[in-house]
């Protein structure tokens, strides 16, 4: 069922797996506990664009499956921290989720950062997909992004992009590109980020599997 064009917003699907691990379509590969020590940032600075090495750690943990009336979502909750190399300090952190709707081969990713600024963006992709880009966009109403007033106005989100890889030997990679238009400058500029994911942990079943 297509929920998008159902009339019917209110019945809920019937015979839901409660499997979340075995229904997350292109996401699978993403579930469990992965770190990254080659990540690379290009970043907005006063004197111009810098480089910082980074890395990062981010937990992806299946939830139970969702559903908004006849849409069925399965998703990975996920949380990422990210460090300088060799420092404890936060560099970055980074929280929400991959979300993947069966019926409409939907991707969706939110994503919520300590600065106060959100956005949820969304592609579509074959259940085998390895590669995937998501794009959210400011101004919409949907697949959006949204600032709190300051970044607003110093340094507003005009274009999130990420793009995932998903690679043979079990790794997995990333690049983004956050579109900036900085307070002062006549041109966009790409904040942009990309790292690559080895395995350190297994994803625990989400809580209806484990009784299930």
């Amino acid at each position: 069922m297509d929920s998008a064009t159902t009339e019917d917003i209110y019945t809920e699907p019937r015979d839901i797996d409660v499997h979340t691990l075995a229904n997350l379509g292109p996401l699978a590969p993403l579930a469990g506990i992965w770190q990254g020590t080659r990540g690379l940032d290009l970043k907005p600075k006063a004197e111009g664009p810098k480089q910082q090495a980074y890395v990062e750690r981010i937990e992806l943990q299946p939830t139970d499956p969702f559903t908004n009336g006849p849409q069925l979502l399965y998703g990975l909750r996920y949380h990422t921290h990210i460090t300088k190399p060799d420092q404890v300090k936060t560099y970055h952190e980074q929280v929400g989720y991959w979300l993947w709707e069966p019926a409409t081969g939907s991707i969706i990713h939110t994503l919520t950062i300590p600065r106060g600024m959100t956005a949820m963006a969304t592609c579509q992709a074959a259940a085998d997909a390895k590669r995937f880009e998501l794009t959210a966009t400011a101004g919409l109403e949907t697949w959006g992004i949204c600032s709190a007033p300051y970044l607003q106005h110093a340094f507003k989100t005009i274009e999130f992009r990420i793009a995932v890889e998903i690679h043979a030997d079990g790794t997995w990679g990333y690049e983004e590109d956050t579109v900036l238009q900085i307070l002062g400058q006549d041109q966009p500029f790409h904040h942009t980020d990309r790292n690559l994911l080895t395995k350190i942990g297994e994803p625990t079943p989400n809580p209806m599997a484990r009784v299930a």
